[in-house]
């Protein structure tokens, strides 16, 4: 950004001298017309005689033609603008010299003309190169005195004028180089700033476009004026994908609601905190307004996406209950391994009965288990990797469902397996699938039956285009629309025991293993949750 900044400095000055440079070969027209007006016209008589009136007139005559070649040059010279300026600024001491000889009696005038000329070099030049010019006019105005005084042998005006007129050419050249100075100086500062504000203002653009807070900008007949990436994904149609489908529309017709919000805030000031549903994803918005300045008509209207800050709050608090499963698994572990060493030590004892052995073998199970469900939710929390093994899902789910019934008897909830009885080999952490299932079953035994009748619920087992498919399915009175929506995010539960964390984490050890974990409506009641795994082409026969 420095490097173009200096460019358009440099570009700024050189129009800034080429401007100086047309305005003094103009004033040297001027000039020249003027001594033309005096040689030509009624009024020279009015100045005096004239020393040497041929002169006088091949001068004129050639000063004002060069004046006006100057003056064509000046309109189109772009470098060695120094070099001209002296040049010509030297044909003017020489004409004024000159001129001063033919005409004594304009002498005065053309010395006065001639500081202005002095004066308008300086601004192209350094102080020294200023000072040179005042002292070749001035040796010039006293070599005229001197040719004069001998060629006519009179003194035909006051030493003490010319020495006026020379100490005139210094000040005059030491003061317009130290204003010419000043003023370029004042010039680049002026652009410098100009182009850091010009700077500023793209890059306070920039953020304002890239911004995941929607801004409008909204006039007093309601028509939007700008608005940002933000805004436009939120409130755009099928039609409205870019910043000028909106701009110049009213607010009214892009989001009527948000307009009677809007109306609503400028009658009595007040927020309505209520979001509003918005965008492609349903997002819920926050408007807030604000006035563009004190006594503007205009209003800045910002959209904060709550459902983002929701998303945040869920980061955070998941974060956390991460470090606190960290310190919470060794509490956990140190009864569980309590009660699984009891329990092998009664295993061990002679006077114990069948079913006696049996219930200590399915608290030594669900030891295992529960140590396993601890070490799943810390491996969730730490983002471990799945450890997938060859399993086959008949197998497996036939293993399950026994398993399961040593926890809820037949009596209580049926579970039985429907589809697919072929061998069905996948890669799949099987402590995984067991903690997904579980969590699946748990759910459809506690909301997926009619109350009154005991939970019935299938394990359907299926291929589908070459990816095995489990469905857990049940006959319960099924899931509203408007929870579906929300069935796999971390702490959302109907349920007021719950904790809203068993889907969340049966979906993300779905994703940990290549799965997914969909819900999937089902016509007439019930709900099925359908688990769709890697597909069998990238498992290695066994």
């Amino acid at each position: 950004m420095d490097e173009p900044a200096a460019e358009d400095q440099d570009s700024n000055t050189s129009r800034a001298l080429r401007r100086e440079l047309y305005l003094f070969a103009l004033y040297r027209v001027f000039e020249a017309a003027v001594l033309a007006l005096v040689v030509f016209s009624p009024v020279g008589s009015l100045i005096g005689e004239r020393h040497a009136p041929e002169l006088a007139v091949v001068l004129v005559v050639v000063y004002l033609l060069v004046s006006v070649g100057l003056l064509v040059r000046a309109r189109t010279l772009r470098t060695g603008i120094v070099r001209h300026v002296v040049a010509a600024t030297a044909f003017d001491v020489v004409v004024a010299a000159l001129a001063t000889h033919a005409l004594p009696g304009a002498a005065p005038g053309i010395a006065m003309m001639l500081i202005f000329n002095v004066g308008a070099v300086s601004l192209f030049l350094s102080l020294r190169g200023s000072l040179v010019a005042a002292t070749v006019a001035s040796l010039a105005l006293i070599g005229e005195y001197a040719w004069t005084s001998a060629d006519t042998g009179v003194m035909v005006r006051p030493f003490a004028e010319v020495l006026m007129f020379t100490v005139s050419f210094f000040a005059v050249a030491a003061l317009i180089h130290h204003l010419g100075q000043r003023m370029r100086s004042t010039q680049r500062l002026a652009d410098q700033r100009g182009a850091e504000a010009a700077n500023l203002a793209e890059i306070n653009e920039l953020v304002i476009r890239r911004m995941r807070t929607g801004v409008l900008l909204v006039d007093a007949r309601g028509q939007i004026r700008m608005a940002n990436e933000a805004a436009q994904l939120l409130l755009r149609n099928d039609d409205d994908a870019q910043d000028h489908a909106m701009h110049g529309r009213t607010l009214a017709q892009i989001a009527p609601e948000l307009a009677l919000r809007l109306a609503e805030w400028l009658k009595s000031g007040q927020q309505n905190d209520a979001p509003l549903v918005y965008g492609p994803d349903d997002a819920e918005v926050l408007p807030r307004f604000a006035r563009l300045l004190a006594n503007s008509d205009s209003t800045l209207v910002f959209l904060d996406d709550t459902s983002m800050l929701s998303r945040r709050a869920e980061s955070i608090t998941l974060a956390a209950m991460g470090r606190f499963s960290a310190s919470l698994a060794h509490e956990i572990r140190n009864p569980l391994a309590a009660i699984s060493y009891a329990t092998q030590l009664l295993e061990e004892s002679h006077d114990l009965t069948t079913s006696d052995r049996r219930l200590l073998q399915i608290i030594h199970q669900q030891c295992l288990r529960t140590n396993g469900i601890v070490e799943s939710v810390l491996g969730l929390a730490r983002r471990e990797r799945a450890k997938p093994e060859h399993i086959d899902l008949v197998i497996f789910l036939r293993n399950f469902i026994d398993d399961y019934r040593m926890i809820v008897p037949e009596d209580n909830a049926q579970l039985r397996m429907t589809g697919s009885q072929s061998p069905l080999p996948v890669m799949f952490d099987p402590r995984h699938l067991q903690q997904i299932l579980t969590a699946l079953v748990n759910n459809a035994v506690r909301y997926g039956h009619v109350p009154g009748e005991k939970p019935r619920i299938s394990l359907h087992l299926e291929l589908v285009e070459q990816r095995p498919v489990i469905s857990v399915l049940d006959r319960g009175p099924g899931i509203p629309d408007a929870v579906v929506a929300q069935l796999f995010r971390p702490f959302f539960t109907t349920s007021e025991n719950g904790t809203g964390l068993g889907l969340y984490i049966a979906h993300e050890l779905c994703r940990a293993n290549e799965s997914t974990l969909d819900f999937v409506p089902v016509p007439g009641g019930g709900a099925c949750f359908r688990i769709e795994l890697p597909a069998q082409h990238a498992l290695s026969a066994s």
